[in-house]
């Protein structure tokens, strides 16, 4: 079906992608590592609950945590071997979880589904929610949920935008995997009772565009080169003109996204039984030697990562002597995910999750560092949120330990946390840090009432 163009949105940046550094690279497997470190809380809600202990063999897609009430998804051994420890320990994001140590063995067994032949709606639903699938795109809700909404769908919108500057993992599986894609979003169309697919890609990728006009049950929609096209209710306006109010789901307005990583994932749980336990992580930014895009098991080291993909990069310099010797460049920062609302890591000591999208190296020219300054009350940020909030008002009032007030003037709750605001900043204010400051104090407070 010929590809049409989305229509425009209000706010948002024009930013360098800065895809070229890892878009050429094909998809590689990355091989088993020693040991990984899988995390029982690998979705938004709640952590899932350890069903294996110390010393247990396990299978590779074997069911290594089960997902612990409504909005929770089961965890997989991503490879096969034996449960050495099962402890706490703090991830990226500086939250304690428990993780489940695994070390590899010396044969490399399977425990998949059964594969469906020909399944209903409701046993596509239980596979996906057997096979333990999140939204891949970074928020990490739990796939099964969204495809039970209150409402009756009649659009299935397919997330390939990837806006985030530097990542390229649903470029790749878009260009490589495009027929799994494509069954999987049919899959979950089946599901919802949708009668139409759209499939949103941005402009700077007109060879997936292309690959998609194939499919006539698939409407490819052309985003605008836009940041932040990928969120929801910004994609939604886009490929559809349907606008989604404040407080309000996309199901009330009879549509549901999935990212495109989704949909793949989907059409494996479905067709080979194959739980979530690996996703494509870009690995990419000037401070590493070879980016790649990387098949990478659940719980894999960062660091392993990073190794595989040549380490960081070194410069040729001759001494006072004239002696040349190899210099390692630290990078200005590690970022884990995309660089608007990635993690910025204190050490390549921590693992991969189902959301983790991206292993960034970021040189001093690419992550500017400068001290803030004071607010200049220009407003560029309110200028260039897509949710057409206040987010200037939330930092002041932040500062100040008044959340409520933070909250209530900078409609804090309805914040995507794309982080334009603070990309726009002119005085570099620390505003997502400001907003999900404030996020936490509330959840905090209603926590303890």
């Amino acid at each position: 079906m010929k590809a049409v163009k989305g229509k425009y949105y209000f706010g948002g940046i024009r930013i360098k992608d800065m895809k070229d550094i890892s878009k050429q690279s094909a998809l590689e497997v990355l091989p088993e590592p020693e040991t990984v470190a899988i995390s029982c809380s690998q979705s938004i809600g709640k952590p899932s609950t350890p069903c294996v202990e110390a010393g247990q063999a396990v299978k590779q897609g074997q069911i290594i945590a089960k997902a612990e009430g409504a909005v929770s998804s089961n965890v997989f051994a991503s490879i096969a071997g034996t449960v050495t420890e099962i402890k706490d320990l703090k991830g990226a994001d500086g939250a304690d979880g428990k993780y489940i140590f695994i070390k590899r063995g010396e044969k490399a067994e399977k425990e998949f589904l059964k594969p469906l032949a020909s399944p209903t709606a409701e046993e596509i639903k239980e596979r996906i929610k057997e096979a333990g699938i999140v939204g891949l795109g970074g928020a990490g809700f739990p796939t099964a949920v969204k495809l039970n909404p209150s409402t009756q769908i009649d659009t299935l919108i397919v997330n390939g935008a990837e806006c985030e500057p530097y990542l390229t993992c649903d470029y790749r599986l878009m260009l490589e995997k495009t027929e799994e894609i494509v069954r999987g979003a049919r899959y979950v169309a089946k599901a919802l009772g949708a009668e139409k697919i759209v499939i949103a890609i941005e402009a700077n990728k007109p060879d997936c565009i292309k690959l998609f006009e194939a499919y006539e049950d698939i409407q490819p929609v052309i985003l605008a080169k836009k940041y932040p096209m990928g969120g929801e209710k910004q994609l939604i306006y886009t490929a559809t003109g349907r606008k989604v109010g404040i407080g309000k789901l996309p199901a009330d307005v009879g549509v549901i996204v999935q990212n495109v990583a989704t949909c793949y994932a989907v059409s494996e749980a479905v067709e080979l039984g194959k739980p979530l336990f690996e996703r494509v992580v870009t690995v990419s930014g000037k401070g590493v030697k070879e980016p790649k895009n990387l098949w990478v098991k659940l719980g894999t080291p960062v660091k392993e990562i990073v190794d595989f993909c040549g380490g960081e990069i070194t410069l040729i310099e001759k001494n006072a002597e004239g002696e040349v010797a190899e210099v390692t460049v630290q990078p200005k920062k590690v970022v884990q995910g995309g660089p608007m609302t990635g993690t910025a890591l204190a050490s390549y000591d921590v693992y991969t999750h189902k959301t983790t999208s991206g292993i960034l190296l970021l040189t001093e020219g690419e992550a500017a560092a400068e001290e803030p300054t004071p607010c200049l009350n220009c407003g560029m940020c309110a200028d260039v949120c897509p949710m057409h909030l206040m987010p200037m008002n939330t930092a002041f009032y932040s500062a100040g330990g008044d959340f409520e007030a933070a909250a209530k003037y900078g409609n804090v709750s309805y914040c995507i946390e794309c982080g334009a605001c603070e990309y726009i900043c002119p005085a570099k204010r620390p505003l997502i840090q400001a907003i999900r400051k404030t996020k936490a104090a509330l959840r905090n407070k209603e926590a303890n009432k």
